[in-house]
């Protein structure tokens, strides 16, 4: 066997490992969540674990009713996923006429916090340089690209690589009657991005010694430190180039979310700092914890008070109780209730803001005067802009709030559709092809299943999807696709029509919906449940919003509109940061 032969095995053992003692150790009592999750649930300690599987609301549909991907009704392959992304898919971009791009970044910090798959290594290529090899690795998934590609064909592209996520049957072969994807990072909304998802990783973090998590000093401004792994982490066009350590490794994908990164590790030292101050006697440890979980809170108020409201609807979440309208605790813990993410909401629905990516992202001075555009592309897996001078920080930051998001349609920038990944390269890759691919990879049932699930109606003909899709939905997609029961859950998705007043359709929102329930409801340390705030500290986090915090850990950012995730409009005006609310550390 060869050392990476070896390595691959070590990996698998190591998370099999992970698993089995996650299920049988006995859980202490403590006020704090746990980094990797486990003992959330004090019954069943690995429900909502890192390295445990995703959950399934609908069964799978692997071809051998095991692991192979998907077929169509007929037996034969379902439309290529370029070929979708290509004729299917529009290209360009439509800008929101009322949300602001860190509206679509901030969702990201959310999938990343919740979800990471992973592949196996393997000795043996898949798609080389755009070239199918011969000899190709098992679990090599490669999308097949077409001689007359629009695009990738004059650069003699074949093929956009892709490996096939670990599973249950990979870690545990002997007894595996059908593959579930591994979840690497604990299922919860913990702020893992910034904590990490194990006593280890949270001790390259965190300094031991004050309560602090670990920052580097630089003009003036705190940033994460220096990645130890930075020359394989990041692209870099010089050694110096900015790499940054945090709880995710993908930290560094592109300016924007390096900067919501940045944030809330510096919202946490900003926590502790004030916490110190009101309490000179605790010990770093207990300095630690409770800024960690005042920032936590604060957090989960955001996702669910202010960003998910866009997708839901405040009244439909009021409705299912993933909002109250109590001053309290809500206690609505429910211990049967599992927190694992959804494999069709982190694979599918939950990947709904990928068609509001910008291609070029816009600069702004302080008056909100526009300055100039960089292409996103030219930034990925490096973060360097951010500390080219001491102004780039804010005026990128001033562009996340200021200028708009795509519409979330079927509608992709070119700059994901075609040159995703790129940087120096002459070629990237398709990100809507990805999505399709991984979610066959995964074996998800097709839109059709889901639509049963959430409506209890199924379609029996292309006309029946009228009321869900929008016009010319089902001409163009009965082109491509030989049954409606061919149609893959995430193409499905994105032609749906708009629930009225909310950003997402029917199934979309169906879907959301289930999952944030568990997120809720399956968390015994959610900032509202049991005793974890009184009453009056929970009315302080209640004040935090996204753009008081961006304006507290950002220099030369004087005023914001108080909805980030908003475009700043005649009712979203721009205001002084200090008259934001913001909570009153006394209270804790």
């Amino acid at each position: 066997m060869g050392p990476r032969n070896k390595l691959c095995v070590v990996l698998i053992l190591q998370l099999f490992l992970t698993f089995q003692q996650a299920t049988s150790q006995q859980c202490p009592s403590s006020p704090y969540r746990t980094f990797d999750g486990t003992c959330n649930h004090v019954v069943n300690p690995s429900w909502g674990a890192a390295n445990t599987p995703f959950a399934r609301i609908v069964n799978p549909k692997y071809a051998d009713g095991k692991s192979s991907p998907p077929v169509a009704t007929d037996g034969s392959d379902l439309p290529n996923a370029r070929v979708l992304s290509v004729e299917v898919f529009q290209e360009g971009i439509q800008n929101s006429p009322e949300f602001s791009l860190a509206n679509m970044q901030f969702g990201q910090i959310v999938a990343h916090d919740m979800a990471l798959t992973r592949g196996v290594r393997d000795p043996l290529p898949c798609c080389a340089n755009g070239r199918l090899q011969p000899n190709r690795a098992p679990r090599c998934f490669a999308i097949p690209v077409s001689p007359d590609d629009p695009v990738f064909s004059e650069r003699g592209i074949e093929c956009l690589g892709l490996i096939r996520t670990l599973t249950t049957c990979d870690t545990n072969p002997s007894n595996c009657t059908r593959a579930e994807q591994i979840n690497a990072v604990s299922h919860y909304l913990d702020l893992s991005v910034v904590y990490g998802n194990s006593v280890q990783e949270s001790l390259q973090l965190r300094d031991p010694n004050t309560g602090f998590l670990k920052v580097e000093p630089r003009n003036g401004q705190d940033w994460p430190p220096r990645h130890p792994n930075a020359s394989t982490t990041c692209t870099l066009k010089t050694p110096n180039d900015a790499c940054y350590l945090t709880g995710d490794g993908r930290a560094n994908q592109s300016p924007h979310l390096a900067i919501l990164q940045i944030t809330f590790v510096r919202e946490h030292n900003r926590i502790a700092r004030g916490l110190q101050a009101l309490n000179p006697t605790w010990n770093a440890e207990k300095l630690f914890q409770e800024a960690r979980r005042i920032n936590i809170a604060q957090y989960q108020y955001i996702v669910f008070e202010e960003w998910l409201p866009i997708f839901l609807g405040r009244s439909f979440m009021i409705e299912r109780q993933l909002l109250y309208q109590a001053a309290g605790p809500t206690n609505d813990y429910g211990e049967f209730i599992h927190p694992a993410v959804i494999n069709s909401h982190t694979t599918a629905a939950f990947r709904f803001f990928h068609s509001s990516i910008q291609g070029r992202l816009k600069l702004f001075e302080e008056s909100r005067q526009s300055l100039y555009s960089v292409n996103i592309n030219d930034h990925t897996n490096n973060p360097s802009i951010l500390e080219e001078a001491s102004d780039r920080y804010p005026e990128l930051l001033r562009g996340l709030t200021s200028q708009p998001m795509g519409l979330n349609d079927v509608s992709l920038d070119p700059a994901t559709k075609h040159f995703l990944f790129r940087f120096n390269n002459m070629f990237g890759t398709d990100l809507k092809s990805l999505d399709i691919q991984r979610g066959r990879d995964h074996g998800l049932a097709g839109y059709n299943d889901f639509v049963y699930l959430c409506l209890n109606q199924r379609a029996t003909t292309w006309a029946d999807y009228n009321q869900l899709l929008v016009p010319g939905a089902i001409e163009l997609l009965a082109t491509y696709y030989k049954s409606v029961n061919d149609l893959d859950l995430s193409v499905g998705l994105a032609f749906e029509k708009k629930v009225d007043g909310i950003e997402s359709g029917m199934v979309t929102r169906c879907i959301l919906a289930d999952q944030f329930r568990r997120t809720r409801k399956g968390d015994r340390f959610f900032y509202e449940n049991g005793n974890h705030f009184t009453a009056r500290q929970l009315a302080e986090i209640r004040k935090a919003n996204m753009a008081r915090i961006l304006c507290d850990t950002t220099a030369n950012v004087a005023q914001i509109q108080p909805a980030a995730f908003h475009l700043p409009s005649n009712i979203n005006q721009l205001k002084l940061c200090s008259t934001l609310p913001t909570p009153n550390l006394r209270e804790f």
